[in-house]
């Protein structure tokens, strides 16, 4: 095993946050006006990225061009998400809608033979997807951009829903690691309740980001940054201190999550062989 000591640190993930944040805002308006579209909407869970996006948004276009959604459902999503966001939305002067999906989820639920309330990770994502056909209904009908709300950190290990949360007309930060969104976050002076909340998809009570996936985001934008490098499971975990097991788990996810991160394949009938 290679002696890798010190080669992985919070240090490395250090990125000028003026910049950055000018070259987001830069490529959300320039796609919004290639696409010839009115401007964008975002949906907003009162979490920190999808609080950073709606800002970047804002300042891209102008917040008359934006529209913010917070998509509740009763009994899972807390009141101070949704007073965060509105007063968030307040801050930026953009129009924020709450839609209620509890009644629309409820109906599904009735209708899906196979349901099974404990089945969470099933209803989970069958929650994020009801959210995005919202979105994408306001999408049409304000000939507005889905902006997409993913991080690196995400977007690698496969946390998201597929069609859910995924989905989306652009990524605007889902280059930058979890810890880097913090960074952009107090740039942006996002509020420090939000910035300092535990992450969570919001999917059922008590859920938390860190717990599903079994360990830290600072930890995890590590492992993810050695395995960019190129440095191997056990040179990973000799260097951040930490066991081998959590490291293969990790780079494992990122390889079986592949599907989650690309269109899906099609059979080139036209160039097959045989």
């Amino acid at each position: 095993m290679t002696n890798s000591r010190h080669m992985l640190s919070l240090k490395l993930l250090e990125i000028d946050t003026a910049k950055t944040a000018e070259k987001i805002s830069s490529f959300i308006r320039q796609q919004v006006e290639i696409s010839g579209l009115n401007g964008a909407v975002v949906s907003v869970s009162g979490g920190l990225d999808s609080s950073v996006v709606l800002a970047l948004t804002a300042r891209a276009l102008g917040s008359s061009r934006v529209r913010a959604l917070t998509m509740p459902e009763r009994d899972i999503t807390p009141e101070s998400d949704i007073t965060d966001v509105t007063r968030l939305a307040e801050a930026l002067n953009v129009t924020c809608d709450t839609v209620e999906i509890t009644p629309v989820l409820r109906v599904m639920y009735g209708a899906i033979p196979l349901y099974d309330p404990s089945d969470r990770v099933s209803a989970g994502n069958l929650t994020a997807r009801t959210r995005i056909v919202v979105v994408y209904y306001y999408a049409n009908a304000l000939r507005s951009m889905v902006m997409g709300c993913g991080n690196k950190t995400e977007w690698l290990t496969g946390y998201f829903t597929k069609y859910g949360d995924g989905a989306a007309d652009i990524m605007p930060i889902a280059d930058l690691y979890k810890n880097q969104v913090r960074q952009l976050a107090r740039h942006l002076e996002i509020p420090e309740d939000i910035i300092g909340k535990t992450p969570t998809a919001g999917l059922w009570p008590g859920q938390s980001d860190e717990e599903e996936l079994g360990v830290k985001y600072d930890v995890l934008d590590l492992i993810l940054l050695g395995r960019e490098r190129g440095m191997s499971e056990d040179e990973v975990a000799d260097d951040l201190n930490i066991d081998t097991g959590l490291v293969r788990r990790m780079y494992r996810r990122v390889a079986t999550n592949e599907h989650k991160r690309r269109p899906p394949l099609i059979l080139r009938l036209s160039t097959a062989k045989g």
